[in-house]
């Protein structure tokens, strides 16, 4: 059986196995390997994904071969203001940390040996925000602020830390880009196709970090370089 690489998270998450997803980016380059699995729940944040996880993420049937890896990205659903169109999906900055901290404990206990890889929300483009409301918006006032995801990124950096977990600060990176605001995200939150490659090479480098890469990893079945055109069937002898 081939290993598996879980992507849990929001909207961010879901919508990562599109055209040039960072979901679809990362299948693409483990193909043969492992196997990348989609959990990603438009409009959750950790309160909600906290809730679920124990029927998301079912224990390994015995025999089973446990996941390598898991990517935990939420946040810029907790982020949203309590005062705008959103407020139903606030999570106060202290409950998100708490639930940072209940998520990764219920992987490290149901998957001891388990690579827990967080990710920073994102920076958020508050006049783009204004621009592409998903519902109506009458207070005429974006749901989001950048000052707001910067101060839930900064929690969930300090959340990586204290467990020693890998962690992808998406918030920093993107905005070392001058033109990040358009480069990067298509209505202010949600990713471009260059916004994507961002996340997929970050994760790909922090993988690797932690031991996961292609290069380490064993191919299911035998490459067709491998095969013997002479005597095909001997190359599964060892599979």
């Amino acid at each position: 059986m081939r290993p598996k690489i879980y992507l849990y998270g929001d909207s961010i998450t879901e919508e990562s196995f599109g055209d040039g997803g960072w979901g679809a980016s990362l299948s693409h380059h483990f193909s043969r390997t492992v196997d990348v699995v989609l959990r990603g729940y438009s409009g959750y944040n950790t309160r909600w994904a906290l809730k679920v996880a124990e029927r998301i993420f079912p224990p390994v049937e015995s025999g089973g071969v446990p996941p390598l890896a898991v990517t935990v990205f939420f946040g810029a659903n907790d982020a949203c203001l309590p005062d705008r169109y959103s407020a139903f999906q606030h999570v106060p900055l202290h409950e998100y940390k708490q639930n940072l901290h209940s998520i990764i404990s219920f992987f490290k206990k149901r998957w001891p040996e388990i690579v827990i890889l967080l990710i920073t929300p994102p920076p958020i483009d508050e006049d783009a925000r204004l621009r592409h409301p998903y519902i109506e918006n009458p207070s005429g006032l974006p749901e989001r602020t950048n000052e707001a995801a910067g101060a839930y990124a900064q929690a969930c950096m300090s959340v990586a830390k204290e467990h020693g977990c890998p962690v992808v600060d998406l918030w920093i990176k993107m905005q070392e880009c001058p033109d990040w605001k358009q480069a990067y995200l298509s209505d202010g939150l949600h990713l471009t196709q260059a916004g994507n490659r961002i996340v997929f090479e970050e994760v790909v480098k922090k993988l690797k970090e932690q031991g996961i890469s292609v290069e380490k990893l064993p191919v299911d079945l035998p490459l067709i370089a491998n095969i013997d055109p002479q005597d095909p069937l001997k190359a599964f002898q060892d599979y």
